[in-house]
């Protein structure tokens, strides 16, 4: 564990992935203390709408005169909850159904993979979209959309992952010793096959959240006046360009959470995978 963590100091654009990362989550959890004006996630201040940013609004107002940096740090929470649960579910479902495909050789393998390919062959934002407009706009709907569209990635990745483990010397040993099916996927596949899961769960997590912003800049995800990012741009178009700053901070904000997990997952492929390191 040491040697991991001095490989991981060593690469700068994982530490940055990591702070990021750090912000977001510290964004998310004190945000009623952190919010110079917690009560504009609710609260409209119409003699103050269209602020250009100062000292008492230093990401400026938007058209409700609400404070937009108090909104993006509660919309933190919002981002957060919205990928976690997702990615969560999209795990939930893709790993169990991967370990399954890839260790039996049979129809029902088959068919589980047969779905996955036809799910993958849908565009994901296309997907997402077509989910959430049939289940209507809500945070839950948003999650249900999410979680259909990323889980085949995760099966996929699983069902290569254990194709390749099935004829390890360590696994027909196992089986040779009478372990049983799901005793030898549960205690010896799944744990080796751990670290491209997390990678790809790291790296699903900025995908998760980019195209939960599409579905909030859409009018698909969470209803206002909920600071959801997506939204906050979606409402900045009829302002712009005078009121630059309306969609410039939402927009910023998705783009740092997109690559600080995108730094981090590839940070950690480093580490946990040896094959893929990059040369320092």
């Amino acid at each position: 564990m040491p040697a991991l963590l001095k490989r991981f100091a060593r690469d700068k654009a994982a530490l940055l992935g990591a702070g990021l990362l750090g912000l977001l989550v510290i964004a998310a959890i004190f945000a009623p203390w952190l919010a110079p004006h917690p009560g504009d996630v609710t609260d409209f201040h119409i003699e103050r709408r269209l602020q250009a940013p100062a000292a008492a609004a230093l990401f400026g107002t938007d058209r409700m005169g609400s404070d937009i940096f108090s909104r993006l740090i509660f919309g933190a929470r919002i981002t957060l909850m919205l990928a976690a649960i997702a990615v969560g579910s999209a795990l939930l479902i893709g790993v169990p159904i991967g370990l399954v495909a890839g260790y039996y050789k049979n129809w029902v393998s088959d068919a589980l993979m047969r779905v996955a390919e036809i799910f993958l062959a849908v565009p994901q934002i296309v997907l997402a979209i077509a989910i959430a407009q049939t289940l209507g706009p809500s945070i839950e709907n948003v999650i249900l959309a999410l979680s259909l569209t990323y889980w085949p990635f995760w099966a996929r990745l699983v069902y290569a992952e254990t194709r390749s483990m099935r004829n390890e010397v360590f696994i027909e040993s196992a089986v040779a010793l009478g372990a049983s099916p799901w005793r030898v996927i549960v205690l010896h596949i799944l744990p080796n096959i751990a670290s491209p899961i997390i990678v790809r769960t790291s790296i699903g997590m900025g995908a998760t959240i980019l195209t939960a912003a599409t579905l909030g800049f859409l009018g698909l995800g969470a209803p206002p006046p909920t600071p959801e990012w997506g939204r906050m741009i979606a409402e900045s178009r009829e302002y712009l360009p005078e009121a630059w700053w309306y969609a410039l901070a939402p927009g910023i904000a998705i783009f740092l959470t997109v690559l600080g997990f995108n730094l981090f997952g590839d940070g950690l492929r480093d580490i946990l995978d040896p094959r893929t390191r990059r040369s320092v």
